[in-house]
């Protein structure tokens, strides 16, 4: 059944369909129309337990995300694959469980979001979520927030994903979040990364987590 997401520049059609574990998962195509399950049509595909985009194919029919075929998802862990949502903490780097705990929440859709800057929304088809903490989030990360999540798609079938923290009491807090990304490749021996080469960073492949700089090894 389409329904109607929060606009953009013109209402946006969405499908929201369930897997066979049961989750709600929502398909996004773009505004021209066309359906999302069509080959030659870019679109992305959300589950909402997690806020977890776990499809994104241009407009050629190439699916670019990865998400293994062993993959399962089995509540409380979170599904491999796609792009998972980390906060209020990356990695082992701090007080709670590995990455927080966004992953493994069921995330709202939002109908109503504040506005952003019109060119982050023109000519684009938009969906956003919406996550607030629980009784048993509070007791282990005490602090009132709500996470807004855009994720949208050009008519170029450009993936463009925004997040909007808002302290709800105003109390500080502190936190860290990342867009933890599965590319889809065709050769990993061919994969680079570039860029880093006058920055300090963790290699989290060593025994320990080793700081190194200058160079990449």
């Amino acid at each position: 059944m389409g329904k109607s997401a929060a606009v953009c520049d013109q209402k946006t059609e969405f499908e929201i369909v369930r897997d066979w574990n049961g989750f709600q998962q929502v398909l996004l195509r773009v505004p021209s129309g066309a359906s999302a399950r069509k080959k030659n049509e870019s679109f992305f595909q959300v589950c909402l337990y997690g806020g977890q985009i776990i499809s994104w194919r241009n407009e050629r029919g190439e699916e670019l995300l990865f998400t293994s075929c062993k993959a399962n998802l089995k509540p409380p862990k979170a599904l491999r694959g796609g792009v998972s949502i980390y906060f209020p903490q990356f990695g082992h780097y701090g007080s709670l469980e590995q990455h927080g705990f966004t992953r493994n929440k069921m995330w709202s859709i939002d109908c109503d979001p504040p506005a952003l800057h019109p060119n982050d929304s023109n000519g684009k088809a938009c969906l956003d979520l919406l996550l607030k903490p629980l009784d048993a989030e509070l007791k282990s990360w005490p602090h009132c927030f709500e996470f807004r999540l855009r994720v949208s798609l050009s008519m170029d079938g450009d993936l463009t994903v925004i997040s909007r923290v808002r302290n709800i009491n105003g109390k500080p807090f502190s936190f860290s979040f990342a867009y933890h990304t599965y590319f889809s490749v065709s050769d990993i021996s061919e994969v680079r990364v570039e860029g880093l080469e006058t920055l300090d960073y963790l290699d989290n492949l060593c025994q320990e987590n080793v700081l190194r700089s200058k160079e990449m090894r």
